[in-house]
């Protein structure tokens, strides 16, 4: 009997909950996670963070800053 199942890659937010699982952080620390990075993912039209760098990671950390008044300690990286 042929195995019609196909492996495929973890999507990025199931491999952050993976890793984050695995080193053993807290299960709202992953929701917590995984809401910021979904935020970003959106702010940037949905393009893939493989596909970003420094400069959207600063345009997003702005966008906190001036137009939804988040406080600089909450964007520390």
């Amino acid at each position: 009997m042929k195995d019609t199942s196909l492996q495929t890659k973890p999507k990025l937010l199931e491999t952050v909950s993976i890793v984050l699982r695995t080193n053993h952080y807290s299960k709202r620390t992953e929701e917590s996670y995984v809401a910021w990075i979904k935020r970003f993912i959106l702010f940037h039209n949905k393009r893939h963070p493989n596909d970003m760098g420094a400069e959207e990671v600063k345009q997003f950390l702005n966008h906190l800053a001036v137009d939804k008044h988040v406080s600089a300690l909450t964007r520390e990286i």
